[in-house]
């Protein structure tokens, strides 16, 4: 199976919200919640998509002729390419009943292990969903990086105890979540954190621990002084505000003011091996993609996320030859042209 034949398969099991789209570039379903869409009339999706297309690779053929390395080292773990699935929840409410989070996860999680990358998984208001992710992270001997919401301190206790059980070389916190409708209005509060708040978290976590939704400067260095080890600039999808920048508009400014103090992925309307390339070039040290792994599942489940994690990687060795690299070490800002 490629991946053009796991989206024909998708379309008639993906529910009808998702389109399967050719690409996902966030048009077709463009505001449309439940489902993959997002808030407002649902612009952010669109421009994070539109601004990867914007920039431009600077192709360069005189070079030594050898091939290319794409293997990335994250956590003292080795991943043959530097992209990773991305945490999706509630799939039978967004995507269909096809899959659950259960089998979902099952499927994702052991197949990114399988073929070199990780995965991310979601988190929900039905604890049931954890549970079942930190299960299947446990089951690749702890390849998977739980991504728990920014609930209140004791249910943050509760998801760590599981993240802790599983093994996971990572766990990250999608503070961006702080945006969605099912975390507003609980009792214990859940949302935004302090600095001293998620200092208290990345403690408590005990492991390599990535906050998920940076996208100033100002909101990298305060995860900086909370003390995480990685970032991922992130604007939930475009899913949780309307009118923001893309990632790819920020990336670059956020990547020289953190510089080597801490991880940086990216991720927001990555679809190609070119657009993991233009990523690394701005300063990302590997990006995380989240839509195309679902129409992946539902598409092919296993074969499926085999087909698209070949399809990415070998884009990105492609457009490394193109352009006279021969490792990710080697791209730089000099590899793209921004206009």
């Amino acid at each position: 199976m490629n991946y053009s034949e796991c989206i024909e398969q998708a379309r008639k099991r993906i529910g009808n919200y998702c389109k399967a789209c050719p690409e996902c570039n966030g048009k077709a379903c463009r505001n449309q919640m439940p489902g993959p869409g997002s808030k407002g009339i649902g612009d952010t999706a669109i421009r994070n998509y539109d601004k990867w297309k914007e920039i431009r690779l600077q192709m360069d053929t005189i070079a030594e002729n050898k091939p290319v390395d794409t293997s990335l080292e994250l956590f003292d773990k080795t991943f043959q390419y530097p992209f990773f699935a991305g945490p999706v929840g509630a799939v039978q409410l967004h995507y269909g009943d096809c899959q659950t989070d259960v089998t979902y996860n099952d499927i994702l999680v052991s197949a990114c292990a399988e073929y070199g990358i990780a995965a991310f998984t979601g988190d929900g208001i039905d604890s049931n969903v954890m549970v079942a992710a930190t299960k299947a992270i446990q089951k690749t001997d702890g390849i998977g990086i739980p991504t728990v919401k920014p609930w209140n301190l004791d249910t943050i206790k509760e998801k760590m105890d599981l993240v802790h059980a599983s093994k996971a070389f990572a766990v990250a916190m999608d503070i961006d979540a702080a945006g969605l409708p099912f975390l507003k209005n609980l009792d214990p509060p859940a949302g935004s954190k302090t600095v001293e708040e998620l200092r208290q978290i990345i403690k408590l976590a005990g492991t390599p621990f990535i906050v998920k939704g940076i996208m100033t400067v100002k909101g990298a260095l305060k995860a900086k002084e909370a003390g995480a080890d990685a970032i991922i600039v992130s604007n939930h999808g475009g899913r949780v505000l309307d009118q923001c920048p893309a990632t790819a508009e920020v990336l670059e400014t956020i990547a020289n003011a953190v510089g080597d103090s801490m991880k940086i992925l990216v991720d927001g309307g990555i679809r190609s091996g070119a657009d993991v390339f233009k990523a690394l070039a701005l300063g990302a040290d590997g990006v995380v993609i989240a839509r195309p792994f679902v129409t992946a599942v539902y598409g092919g489940e296993k074969e499926g996320v085999r087909s698209y994690i070949e399809k990415i990687g070998s884009e990105l060795e492609d457009t490394m030859k193109m352009c006279g690299v021969s490792s990710l070490n080697e791209i730089n800002r000099d590899c793209v042209f921004v206009g």
